[in-house]
């Protein structure tokens, strides 16, 4: 893998808490192919895919609630059907914002029990609006626009809540943030991800796929199957490399220090400017590690 991957393939990982100030009248909704049916749509915030079809639109995330009418200006270039289905991959706000307002015009929601849980419990969610209406525990299966969808939680990586989401005639895989392309990996610890489950989300992933699924991440470009294969290989290598540090008695602060752990595959110098840095990944992967013991 390179040692250094440009700014520029970082810039779509922007610190969540930056969009609520970020101008959103000026961020545009960029429509991408991906494979028959099915769409991906960059914007601000988690990549969105669509699946076009006779039974309606179905949708994966739905990014910030001021860029829904934006979202479906997009969507309506594709197909006049609404937005009949929603599925969220996780319950941040840059994947979930929009739920209360694709709610009101009668869209059906569903995602894991942990996600509709977390949304429930923000207490910015003062009218409890946008909650899934269905949810699952293990999987679910969706047979709509001639594909059988597969929704799969992958438990304690990303979040507690992460779901992968594969479309078997398309061939086409929605990873959520459980796959951040070209970046390091996003572990929200304090919303029960762990750096063993987000390893293990992404063998899960690789086994449901071949190598010629083509790949929304959760952030970042559309993906290969190398690229997935790359993403697994760095989140090993990052925790063989932290391990064995912990093992050999060095604290979390030299641990946070030494970008040797993790330059083999992005250096400090290229994440400077990302949400996930070098210093921040190495913590993450400390507190994690020390807590599995």
């Amino acid at each position: 893998m390179r040692k250094s991957i440009l700014l520029g393939a970082l810039s779509v990982m922007i610190s969540f808490s930056a969009f609520a100030f970020q101008e959103m009248e000026d961020v545009k909704i960029e429509v991408i192919p991906v494979n028959d049916n099915i769409y991906m749509l960059v914007g601000a915030g988690g990549n969105i895919g669509v699946s076009i079809g006779e039974d309606g639109v179905f949708m994966i995330d739905d990014q910030f609630a001021p860029l829904s009418e934006k979202i479906l200006a997009s969507i309506k270039t594709l197909s006049e059907k609404s937005v009949k289905y929603l599925v969220n991959t996780h319950h941040h706000g840059d994947h979930t914002g929009g739920n209360s307002n694709f709610e009101k015009q009668g869209t059906l929601i569903f995602a894991h029990e942990n996600v509709r849980r977390r949304l429930k419990e923000d207490e910015k969610n003062t009218d409890q609006s946008g909650l899934p209406v269905i949810t699952f525990d293990h999987k679910m299966q969706l047979h709509l626009n001639g594909d059988d969808i597969m929704a799969v939680h992958v438990h304690n990586a990303h979040t507690d809540g992460d779901a992968l989401i594969y479309f078997p005639k398309s061939n086409v895989l929605h990873t959520g943030d459980t796959f951040f392309n070209g970046m390091f990996p996003y572990i929200d610890l304090k919303s029960g991800g762990s750096v063993a489950g987000d390893l293990e989300a992404a063998k899960t992933g690789l086994m449901l796929i071949n190598e010629n699924t083509k790949i929304i991440p959760g952030h970042g470009a559309m993906a290969s199957y190398a690229d997935y294969e790359n993403y697994l290989k760095m989140l090993e290598g990052i925790h063989a490399n932290v391990k064995t540090a912990i093992a050999e008695g060095k604290s979390r602060e030299q641990i946070i220090a030494d970008e040797s752990l993790t330059n083999d595959f992005i250096t400090d110098a290229a994440a400077e400017k990302a949400f996930i840095n070098g210093p921040k990944i190495r913590g993450t992967y400390y507190d994690s590690l020390k807590s599995e013991k």
